[in-house]
């Protein structure tokens, strides 16, 4: 290989999120960055360790080609392949999220089913997409989070390794390797292609350090981010509900976190409005009995003698037959 081919391959092996020997899923779409990520893996770990998921969702004309493509690139490297093959239901809403979805929760058991990880080929490029997307569609610190290197089996290694879209088409080009370009990635539809083709673009052209510096402002924040996680701890000594004196009595942006924590925890899922209830919520000490309010995505606060807990919202029953009035 060429000595910038071996230094990525080393900053990749550098992250630890691909050791040797140990299994690992490469989620495979065909595009040149899980194209670089399965032959980063072949090339650092061991024999019969690495395998690849493909998921066809059969959304596009060229799905079935996309699919083809993996299948001889497996071929070429000599790495088995599964082969998901799903449809989207009626019901699917969000095509985006829906087709996340299946595609961790297909991987998630691929992965558990050979004691191994699952491997994402998210790159900086990525990371910095999903920033501003998510800090447009939504207040608050997290937004500027970004995606971890690892949550509990999946591994980001090109991520981990500050490598960008850039450098993996420059290593698939280097290898001679091929890969399949979706269209829709770019396409005005979505709003991550809005992100990808319009809002990074524009602020390259303010500065050409803007995605550096905010790439470098996430890490910053996930670093912060462990400091205030140890404070939210502080707060609730292990408990999972609070005195609702004692949250009046907390700095605004402590007691927002706290409400968050608690909704969260109870809800099993982020509850990014909850925190923006914090005057309501404190309004309910001055109530008799118990008083309930519901902070959206699933999460409903009950407050009784003072004390402030969260349990999930439960779900309206539909009524059997007939229609409303």
């Amino acid at each position: 290989m060429s000595p910038a081919a071996d230094a990525l391959a080393a900053r990749v092996r550098e992250t630890g999120l691909l050791p040797a020997g140990k299994p690992v899923v490469v989620l495979l779409s065909g595009g040149r960055d899980s194209v670089c990520l399965l032959d980063l893996a072949v090339l650092l770990g061991e024999e019969a360790t690495v395998s690849a998921l493909h998921v066809n969702y059969g959304l596009r004309a060229e799905s079935g080609d996309d699919e083809a493509a993996c299948a001889a690139l497996c071929r070429t490297l000599d790495v088995p392949l599964q082969i998901e093959t799903v449809a989207a239901p009626a019901s699917a809403g969000n095509l985006q999220a829906w087709a996340r979805d299946v595609r961790y929760g297909a991987g998630a058991r691929a992965a558990a089913a050979r004691g191994g990880l699952l491997a994402a080929g998210h790159t900086t490029t990525d990371q910095a997409e999903t920033i501003l997307y998510r800090l447009a569609a939504s207040p608050g610190r997290r937004a500027l989070l970004g995606m971890p290197e690892r949550r509990g089996l999946l591994v980001r290694p090109l991520l981990a390794a500050g490598i960008s879209r850039e450098e993996t088409a420059e290593w698939c080009a280097a290898r001679g390797l091929s890969w399949v370009d979706d269209a829709s990635n770019a396409s005005d539809a979505f709003m991550r292609g809005r992100v990808r083709e319009r809002a990074l673009p524009a602020l390259r052209e303010l500065h050409p350090a803007a995605e550096a510096n905010l790439l470098r402002t996430s890490e910053l924040l996930r670093d912060e981010a462990e400091v205030l996680d140890v404070v939210i701890d502080t707060a609730l000594a292990g408990r999972d509900r609070i005195e609702l004196g004692h949250l009046a009595a907390l700095p605004p942006a402590v007691a927002r976190l706290v409400v968050r924590r608690l909704a969260e925890d109870a809800a099993g899922r982020l509850c990014p409005r909850a925190s923006a209830r914090l005057p309501e919520l404190l309004a309910l000490a001055g109530g008799d009995g118990t008083a309930m309010l519901d902070v959206g995505d699933g999460a409903r606060a009950v407050a009784e003698a003072g004390v402030l807990r969260f349990e999930r919202t439960p779900r309206r029953e539909r009524p059997v037959g007939g229609t409303k009035p």
